[in-house]
């Protein structure tokens, strides 16, 4: 029996993780429905001033962005049956903690990707989630066997580019 899922793919926005997920769930043609975050980051920064007009403190304009984000993020976290966040190397992502945080308190499952030098600092991240993984080819293999019960081996022969 094939399950149907939406996944919301909360997280780093500077990498090409999200793309490799979505060409192996276009490779394996898995009953998954992607949704996330608005990737562009001038336009996730900028989208308060630019629709609700300019403001000089920063606070502020990050306050107006925010709030439109979060009309997005809630509403896509709230319909999805699965959240996959993945916290990457670069940045301090406080918007994948928090988005894991109300993942949590919605109910809805999540699974965790980061690599291994962040699993002290994300331990209570990670208690909650129902898996917590390193690649997106896990992730994959995840959505195979939830969706379908069939199980794979992750590896980079999936021609998902790192």
């Amino acid at each position: 029996m094939e399950v149907e899922l939406t996944v919301y793919l909360s997280g780093e926005i500077h990498t090409q993780w999200r793309e490799q997920i979505a060409d192996g769930v276009d490779e394996f043609d898995l009953p998954v429905d992607l949704t996330g975050p608005v990737e562009d980051h001038s336009a996730s920064d900028d989208c308060g001033t630019t629709i609700l007009g300019h403001e000089d403190n920063p606070f502020w304009k990050d306050h107006k962005g925010a709030k439109l984000n979060a009309i997005r993020n809630r509403t896509l976290m709230g319909e999805a049956d699965l959240v996959v966040i993945r916290f990457g190397e670069d940045y301090r992502q406080w918007n994948a903690a928090f988005d894991a945080g109300y993942a949590a308190a919605l109910g809805t499952p999540y699974v965790v990707m980061h690599a291994k030098e962040h699993t002290h600092a994300l331990k209570e991240v990670d208690a909650a989630a129902l898996a917590v993984c390193e690649t997106p080819e896990q992730v994959v293999a995840i959505l195979r066997y939830v969706t379908r019960g069939e199980l794979m081996r992750p590896s980079p022969s999936l021609s998902l580019v790192r």
